[in-house]
């Protein structure tokens, strides 16, 4: 080993370095095909451009990984956030649209506060039956990420409910100090649980029972309120990211928002460094992954990437995204490289000579 290679050694085994990595060279690739791709600009006070847009759009993929993170860590798995994501968007937009002046602060705060509420109890739900009852998580999410859907529909009658109100649509489209207030939401959510995470004992706890269970119990850790903690907290997350959805459209449509944004938020905390065996978690790595994925469509679309081959060009960068940041892949490339290098040779043996 180099002596170069061996001070990079601490810096590329950095649980964050591969993600970064990867999303810079996305960046710079970018630039390279659209020389104007980082370039932002003030109009009206408002920043505006492309670096921008990739961080308010990433801002709800942001809630609901956090939230998926936290799940994740304890050894389970949410496939309903995106039905909450639609039940969230379509209570407030149905309460906000039966209102006299949809413009009413009370209003729209009357409107968040039901539709959090719901999500809550449904995160309760969802806790219930994997921390009391037992259920599997892939199972007990299943159930609400179908009938979660129908809920959805039924809340909506099956239409697609408009509303026309500008607190609501702030949310996902307004600013405050120059910048999208969807991404000072989506910093002060990562804040908040990086704060709680990192900063009181709960992050070891919860990486704890996601190492073991039985061991956590035993050590006088009650793991089901744990396990029942981060469903709720999962469900939060989602209801913050369905208002911004649904904000971002000025209505709600319960077959397809949020739709299929819970395998984007399972595949940012993968990227992000997070076994999906639970353990050890990186709240730093899952808001790099989100960022990684909406780069990558932002990609798609400047490079006008086909509809029909956009989702298997995706597949490809993410596919090579993780093989990258896997230990056990870059191991195998070096005693690969290490097996192809020509060694010093051998020194050769005098012959001894035989007397006669």
């Amino acid at each position: 080993m180099t002596a170069v290679a061996a001070r990079l050694r601490p810096l590329t085994g950095h649980r964050l370095f591969w993600p970064a990595l990867v999303l810079v060279v996305m960046l710079a690739a970018n630039t390279v095909y659209r020389p104007g791709f980082l370039a932002v600009e003030v109009k009206n006070g408002h920043l505006y451009g492309t670096p921008i847009d990739i961080l308010r759009l990433s801002a709800p993929l942001i809630l609901v990984a956090l939230g998926m993170t936290l799940v994740i860590a304890t050894g389970g798995i949410d496939l309903s956030v995106g039905s909450l994501c639609a039940i969230s968007g379509a209570i407030a937009c149905l309460h906000i649209s039966g209102a006299a002046d949809q413009n009413s602060p009370a209003t729209v705060a009357t409107a968040l506060a039901l539709a959090f509420g719901a999500a809550l109890v449904l995160g309760a739900w969802n806790g219930v039956l994997v921390a009391v009852i037992g259920i599997q998580p892939i199972i007990a999410t299943l159930i609400l990420m179908v009938a979660g859907r129908g809920i959805a529909q039924l809340v909506t009658e099956g239409q697609i409910i408009t509303i026309n109100s500008g607190p609501y649509r702030a949310i996902g489209l307004g600013h405050f100090l120059t910048l999208p207030l969807a991404i000072l939401i989506a910093l002060a959510a990562a804040l908040l649980v990086a704060a709680f995470t990192r900063r009181t004992a709960l992050g070891l706890i919860v990486e704890s029972v996601g190492g073991n269970a039985e061991a956590s119990r035993l050590a006088g850790i009650r793991s089901r309120r744990i396990v029942f903690l981060v469903y709720v907290i999962s469900a939060a997350c989602a209801a913050l990211a369905g208002f911004m959805v649904t904000a971002n459209v000025s209505s709600a449509d319960g077959n397809a928002a949020g739709l299929w944004i819970e395998l984007d938020a399972i595949l940012a905390v993968v990227i992000g460094g997070t076994s999906l065996a639970g353990g050890r978690f990186s709240l730093g790595g899952t808001v790099l992954g989100a960022l990684i994925i909406q780069t990558l469509t932002t990609t798609v679309y400047a490079m006008n990437i086909s509809p029909q081959t956009s989702l298997l060009f995706k597949a490809v960068v993410v596919i090579a995204v993780c093989l990258v940041q896997a230990p056990a892949f870059r191991a195998r490339l070096r005693r690969r490289r290490r097996g192809t290098e020509p060694g010093p040779a051998a020194p050769q043996r005098e012959k001894e000579q035989v007397p006669a």
